[in-house]
């Protein structure tokens, strides 16, 4: 267990998007996960931390959850870290982006931080898991799922994703990319019973309810 991990949600802009901020508070090091374009306030919550941010990481390559983008790569030179089994739709412009593969591991100060590939929402959508917490993006919401009738989105493939996510303890909290609950984060263990999407035993009823 990492004594100094930093953890730090960040709701910003108009679509109740979460960017997170992960630390190492020995080393001082951070990565945000899905920058919004509020740059400034997540920043400003990296200095209040005493943190600086060295790395972005992406869970997909959406609009909402890249937005930041323009500041830490174009202008900060910052490496961004994406799935290289995204769409090239969703592929942003970013001169630093870096390309992984499932079960990758990115090091953020004396964090070690793993990549898991949850395709369903798009096609590289990422979950990155630290430490016994889980940062979803749009895989998985505290009372929903992100949405599959987009472009590259899958419902078969989602809920084999959240198979997988399922496999985990229990106690992981699971960080979502968006703020559509009664709670903004929550254990897997609640989350497997409470969330409808989560609790459907086979693909058949998945795709019952989701349409």
């Amino acid at each position: 267990m990492i004594k100094n991990l930093y953890i730090q949600q960040l709701e910003l802009g108009s679509m109740a998007n979460f960017s997170y901020l992960v630390g190492d508070k020995s080393s001082g090091e951070a990565a945000v996960v899905d920058p919004n374009d509020d740059t400034p306030a997540i920043e400003a919550a990296a200095a209040k931390a005493g943190l600086k941010v060295i790395s972005i990481l992406l869970t997909h390559g959406h609009f909402d959850h890249t937005g930041g983008l323009k500041y830490y790569s174009n202008r900060l030179k910052l490496p961004a870290y994406l799935s290289d089994n995204e769409s090239m739709l969703y592929v942003p412009s970013c001169k630093t982006l870096q390309r992984f593969t499932d079960h990758a591991t990115i090091s953020v100060g004396n964090l070690k931080i793993e990549c898991l590939h949850t395709p369903g929402h798009t096609p590289g959508c990422t979950c990155y898991l630290l430490e016994g917490n889980l940062f979803t993006g749009d895989t998985l919401f505290v009372e929903a799922i992100g949405r599959t009738d987009l472009p590259g989105g899958s419902a078969p493939a989602l809920f084999q994703s959240l198979q997988k996510i399922k496999q985990l303890p229990g106690d992981t909290m699971v960080w979502p990319g968006h703020n559509y609950g009664d709670t903004t984060c929550g254990r897997l263990q609640i989350l497997k019973t409470e969330n409808p999407y989560l609790a459907c035993a086979t693909e058949k009823d998945f795709l019952d309810l989701t349409g």
